[in-house]
């Protein structure tokens, strides 16, 4: 069930006899099982054991045919190994990556089983004939079912629309289809007075009439004198047929509409006027019905035009392989030969990104494969209702679609003959669920290729360096325009803008903003380009200080401090969310004087708004997003903001990048920072698609490893296998498997306890030293008013991080515990 708990064991429905691939158990299926009174969706993700069988709850109703489960066999084994492994409850991993499904659309009906008394369970139960189940209150049904004494009905209800539609001539009611007009008698009676004859007279010249005002007005006279000649029978009211209504005949012609707005709309439109009103009117007295009919399809992300790969397959032939480096284009190029030879054999293709841009990228490249192989093509990612996830999904199991881009809730879509599972970008942290089961991944995804038996691909500006060990193909790397602005080690000669000679000192050199970098903006200005500046954070500032007695405010749940925001003058916790407003003065020695430090997205706005009067400032980061239109239309202008950046497509006439801190990047207590750091600096590289820009790096570190192989124009390889081969001496991942493992309590004392004991329960189950590292505080020692200790299990495979793992489930801890298998934030 998508909850966080593990899989429950229930028996099979009453009388279920069907079997699947797989035999008597659904595997994949979705069914309906009773949990805690209420009939809960839930999938089937192992057959339960034999033992304590009379113990367990019958499951009601199974939603899909066992031949065309909700997910595939194969993928069903492998995410629910990898949970068992990882030590996560299988319920929070299938609630984070299944798409959609859990409210199936279903019609239920009850009634009491042959025979049967109910009245004991409530004044008004269920009877023998068939009831809506909506009726009765679903602990009363539930109480009922666990006796075995209710039998129930599931039909599937079809997606429906409302719609107006005109009726057939002869289906319109007589009433609605005659009008009621006034018609002189003939002879006209005696009797009457001679105005009374005259209107009779004018009447019988001129027609009838519909009304006796009109009647009156049209003959000269009163209206008590028709009123008189019709008391009189020199008229009378005589039903006669009505012409169709001009509603009515648009409505055939057109119809069916939407709604009665859109009826009366597009009759109005066409000359035949139309209110909402007199459109109810209409449909009340019989000339159009509101009728339900299947609802349409819906818009879903149009797929690229066909297109056919020219280009031979020159990829390795591997269950796992990699390709990297060049521009993205040609990475796509490269990758097209061998998702078309798949699709036109039959078989299907997954490809995962882990965000938007590189999702939207991918689509464009690879989507038009599918029309030319016969086959289509479809997205699975958050940005689709779930009416349009649902869609694709049913289109997916059908094997409408055998190529599928999405994110990661693409990964368990129900492809039939998986052949290439293509991982995008493998070593981005977006790909690591920020909630719920914290799973990476990538880790999953390896795992259902090999349930599969389909091959990993992996694909990205710069490969992780778990993936060196795979075989790959590296292609050569894009020109590169870059240059470093070095805080420590001023230049001797100026080589770029206003850099002038010895005489500068660090300081001289300009911050947050360096004069290399406002002259390449000035430039940028001149000439109506575009330019990007990363900041490191968002707000303001990391920090204010005292200048007399360097205190700085600290936030009240967590021991970090308080980040400045100067649009709202408030001290902020990006950790917690706590605010408060700036005080006048330090609470330790009283001065007014605040310094800030750490410059952010809006110091940076700032700075830029007061050196380029006049030029176009755009901030983009979690606080506020600005309309960027006016720079995708090509108007000149600067976007000042944070990672949230790379998100967006680049601007088309994008000239200018500059990273005004990059050593927020490197000073991370985390072992793959500087590895982070080197793919942000490529991502950089090729956020434009077309035309790579000048990008300026300011930096206290300016021969990093990671940046200098940059400037030096070395390949994508260069770096990671570096860093491969120093993680092989310390011993970490690719050539480790690691678990963090967090205790945390109100009390410090009672995590740091806890987390000792747990400690020692691993090293006495034969852990050894290596292998598990801590306990220790949390970087940051409290948080959110709680106290995080962290151990670091360190094993040489899966299967040992398993036996290690295991040690956790054999007593209760006196903390709250939770475990981040391959984690990926500071350790």
């Amino acid at each position: 069930m998508p909850l966080p708990i593990p899989a429950y064991e229930f028996t099979a429905p009453h009388g279920w006899t069907a079997a699947g691939p797989g035999g008597a158990v659904p595997l994949g299926c979705r069914v309906l099982v009773p949990w805690r009174g209420e009939l809960v969706t839930a999938l089937v993700v192992a057959p339960g054991s034999a033992r304590g069988g009379h113990r367990l709850r019958e499951a009601v109703h199974v939603l899909d045919d066992p031949a065309c489960p909700w997910v595939s066999p194969a993928t069903v084994r492998a995410v629910t190994a990898w949970a068992a492994d990882a030590r996560i409850p299988a319920g929070l991993v299938w609630g984070d990556l299944l798409a959609c499904g859990w409210e199936p659309a279903y019609a239920h009906r009850v009634r009491a089983v042959t025979d049967a008394d109910l009245s004991s369970f409530a004044r008004r139960p269920p009877g023998p004939g068939w009831t809506d189940a909506g009726g009765f209150p679903a602990a009363l049904l539930d109480a009922i079912r666990e006796q075995g004494l209710l039998e129930e009905e599931f039909t599937a209800v079809p997606r429906l629309r409302s719609v107006v539609q005109a009726r057939a001539l002869d289906e319109v009611p007589p009433a609605a289809r005659t009008v009621s007009v006034l018609r002189a008698a003939d002879p006209l009676p005696p009797g009457l007075t001679p105005k009374q004859r005259q209107a009779c007279v004018w009447l019988a010249e001129h027609g009838p009439q519909d009304t006796l005002s009109g009647w009156a007005k049209a003959a000269g006279v009163s209206a008590g004198v028709v009123s008189g000649a019709v008391q009189a029978g020199g008229a009378a009211h005589v039903p006669e047929p009505a012409p169709p209504p001009p509603a009515w005949t648009w409505l055939q012609e057109r119809g069916p509409v939407d709604s009665l707005s859109a009826w009366a709309s597009g009759a109005s439109g066409d000359g035949h006027a139309l209110s909402p009103t007199q459109a109810g009117t209409l449909v009340m007295r019989g000339w159009a019905d509101v009728a339900q009919r299947p609802a349409l399809a819906p818009d879903l992300p149009a797929p690229a035009a066909a297109v056919t790969a020219g280009d031979p397959d020159r990829l390795p032939e591997a269950p796992v392989w990699r390709l990297h480096g060049g521009r993205p284009g040609a990475r796509f190029r490269a990758l097209a030969p061998r998702v078309q030879r798949l699709l036109a054999q039959g078989r299907s293709v997954l490809v995962v990104a882990p965000d938007h841009r590189t999702l939207r990228r991918a689509w464009d490249a690879l989507s038009g494969l599918a029309a030319a192989a016969g086959t289509g093509a479809a997205q699975l990612c958050g940005p689709l209702s779930d009416v349009q996830r649902l869609h694709t999904w049913e289109q997916v199991r059908t094997g409408e679609v055998r190529l599928v881009v999405g994110s990661s809730l693409a990964l368990c879509a129900p492809l039939a003959d998986l052949a290439l599972l293509v991982v995008l970008e493998e070593g981005s942290d977006a790909h690591k669920l920020q909630s719920g089961s914290r799973a990476f991944v990538p880790d999953l995804a390896a795992r259902v290729a090999a349930e599969h038996e389909a091959a990993l691909a992996l694909v990205g500006a710069v490969p992780a360096v778990e993936s060196i060990p795979h075989p790959g193909a590296v292609l050569p790397p894009a020109r590169v325009r870059l240059h470093v602005v070095d805080y420590a080690n001023p230049p001797q000669q100026p080589e770029l803008g206003p850099l002038s000679g010895v005489h500068l000192t660090p300081g001289d050199l300009g911050y947050p903003l360096s004069h290399d970098l406002v002259r390449l903006l000035r430039q940028v200005q001149e000439r109506g380009r575009q330019a990007a500046l990363l900041a490191p954070r968002r707000g303001y500032s990391a920090l204010l200080r005292c200048p007399s007695c360097e205190h700085t405010p600290q936030c009240r749940h967590c021991d970090v401090p308080l980040r400045f925001h100067q649009e709202s003058r408030q001290l902020t916790c990006h950790q917690c969310g706590y605010r408060e407003v700036l005080p006048d003065r330090c609470d330790h020695c009283g001065e007014r004087m605040w310094r800030a430090r750490g410059p952010g997205t809006e110091w940076i706005e700032q700075e830029v708004r007061r050196l380029l009067p006049g030029l176009p400032v755009y901030r983009v980061d979690r606080d506020r997003q600005d309309d960027l239109s006016p720079l995708y239309a090509g108007e000149s202008g600067v976007m000042v903001g944070t990672q949230l950046l790379l998100s967006q497509e680049a601007p088309p006439n994008l000239a200018l990048i500059g990273v005004t801190l990059a050593d927020t990047w490197l000073n991370v207590s985390d072992f793959r920072a500087s590895e982070r750091y080197h793919r942000l600096l490529r991502q950089l590289t090729e956020w434009h698609v077309e035309k790579p820009p000048m990008l300026v790096v300011q930096t206290f570190q300016a021969d990093h490893p990671a940046l200098r192989v940059l400037a030096d124009g070395r390949d994508a390889l260069a770096y990671p296998a570096a860093e491969e081969r120093v993680r092989k001496e310390l011993g970490y991942p690719p050539h480790a498997r690691l678990a963090q493992v967090e205790l945390t309590a109100r009390e410090a004392k009672r995590a740091q306890v806890a987390a000792q004991e747990l400690a020692d329960a691993l090293h006495g189950a034969g852990a050894t030293a290596q292998e598990v590292l801590g306990p220790a505080p949390s970087p940051v020692a409290r948080l959110r008013g709680v106290y995080p200790y962290h151990l670091l299990l360190r094993a040489r495979s899966d299967a040992r991080l398993g036996e290690l793992l295991r040690v956790l489930d054999s007593r209760t801890w006196k903390a709250r515990l939770r475990v981040d298998v391959n984690p990926r934030s500071g350790l």
